[in-house]
């Protein structure tokens, strides 16, 4: 994918990320109460409401979302400059972990699809994979993309 249209999915990927923050902050703090009504969950030996801790889970899956959206537009803005094979593949690993990462603690919060839960890791593997690729397309030691100005 080229430079410039990482950027562009990396920006829609932030704005969304700011939706779902708010959402965090101004919708699921009524919801998840009825929806989890007596339900708990054991977060570091403690005891706490489960509506607690989903909304603390979507408000990750937020932030990571925006962590890795900015890390697709480092990409594109690096590609630009220098188009690299790696760069791609850190855009990739960036957009497929944002689908696994949050997109299931997503489904987990709002739908209690628990069964995803086992997704999520794969999800925060690729963020990490990503994270070594855009370093390498960043160092310049990246494989050139066909057609890449030197």
């Amino acid at each position: 994918m080229s430079g410039e249209r990482w950027i562009v999915v990396g920006c829609v990927l932030a704005g969304l990320a700011v939706v779902f923050g708010a959402f965090a902050a101004h919708g699921l703090d009524t919801r998840l109460p009825v929806q989890y009504a007596e339900q708990t969950r054991v977060v570091v030996g403690e005891t706490v409401p489960a509506a607690r801790k989903y909304i603390a889970d979507f408000k990750t899956a937020a932030e990571y979302q925006m962590f890795h959206a900015l890390g697709m537009i480092a990409c594109g803005l690096v590609a630009i400059r220098r188009p690299a094979a790696s760069l791609n593949v850190a855009g990739w690993c960036f957009l497929l972990g944002t689908v696994l990462f949050s997109g299931s603690l997503y489904a987990l919060v709002l739908r209690g699809v628990t069964k995803l839960g086992m997704i999520t890791p794969f999800g925060g593997m690729l963020f990490i994979v990503g994270w070594v690729a855009l370093a390498i397309g960043a160092a310049g030691s990246g494989r050139p993309t066909a057609g890449a100005a030197p």
